[in-house]
């Protein structure tokens, strides 16, 4: 059966309403969003971080729903967890710190010296990495850095915190690079001009104008290389040997102990949240 139209006086009727009340227009718009957000990342979010306060039978190895925070003051009290905690920060913040060397003069370079016919090829070329797999990207920086008989030779720093630096570096560059881009494209000649008119070093002019303006952008892009580093465990393992970090941790508990990596989990979250609370006055998350 072929459903029937609402009457025309009941339409019209309903988008007056809609129309004196622009708030229940808009919760309307939303409201598919917010359900879909709440229900595929809010809530797993929130089932993942209550299952830390629960535990795990040594014996049978099944859940235990009692509440218990043994698990956290463990996780958030033992100088080893902490120390890896430390360790995954530090990789995150020297990614995010080259992914910036390496952008900023590409981003320049694609934005006021191309030709603006070439800017979309360029654009296209830095995004093309990332159709490639992740893991053959993986592998391929392996073979480069194979500590014996790898394509770089002697120059090679084999398997180590260099390599899983490098490797990351790789895989979030273009994240850092289109936020530069944008943010200097939309950038006004003019300011550039009024410095070199007043006698002002291209490095004075970068500095000073440049630099500053760009800031926002940057903390745009740091959001993404730094939280992609701080979550990752494949490219660890894969080009880093036998060291760990957060990810790692939780992917070797998981199976064994839920409840513990669940609370394992929390300290990339908090590691998150405050980075995310510092970099808010920059105005980087309005760029999202």
């Amino acid at each position: 059966m072929t459903s029937t139209p609402a009457p025309p006086a009941l339409s019209r009727r309903l988008q007056a309403v809609l129309h004196r009340r622009p708030a229940l227009r808009l919760t309307g718009l939303l409201t598919p969003a917010l359900v879909w957000l709440v229900l595929l990342y809010i809530a797993p979010l929130a089932l993942l971080l209550a299952t830390a306060f629960f535990s795990t039978n040594s014996f049978t190895g099944r859940i235990e729903y009692e509440f218990s925070t043994d698990n956290v003051v463990d996780v958030l009290t033992t100088p080893e967890y902490l120390l890896t905690a430390l360790r995954t920060v530090g990789v995150a913040v020297g990614v995010t710190l080259l992914c910036v060397v390496l952008a900023l003069p590409l981003a320049a370079f694609m934005a006021l010296v191309a030709r603006p016919r070439s800017r979309p090829v360029l654009v296209a070329l830095v995004l093309t990495p990332l159709w490639a797999s992740y893991l053959v990207k993986i592998y391929a920086w392996r073979m480069l850095l194979v500590p014996e008989g790898g394509l770089l030779g002697s120059l090679s720093p084999g398997y180590g915190w260099i390599a899983v630096i490098v490797t990351l570096t790789y895989l979030w560059l273009p994240y850092m690079v289109l936020p530069v881009y944008a943010g200097i494209s939309s950038m006004r000649g003019s300011f550039l001009e009024a410095t070199a008119d007043l006698g002002a070093r291209p490095w004075t002019s970068f500095r000073t104008v440049m630099l500053p303006l760009l800031a926002p952008s940057i903390a745009a892009g740091s959001v993404f290389t730094f939280s992609l580093s701080l979550g990752d465990y494949i490219t660890v393992q894969t080009v880093g040997g036998t060291h760990q970090m957060l990810g790692n941790m939780v992917y070797s508990t998981f199976s064994v102990d839920l409840p513990f990596a669940a609370a394992v989990a929390i300290l990339p979250l908090i590691v998150m949240a405050a980075y995310l609370l510092t970099i808010r006055r920059t105005g980087a998350l309005s760029r999202l």
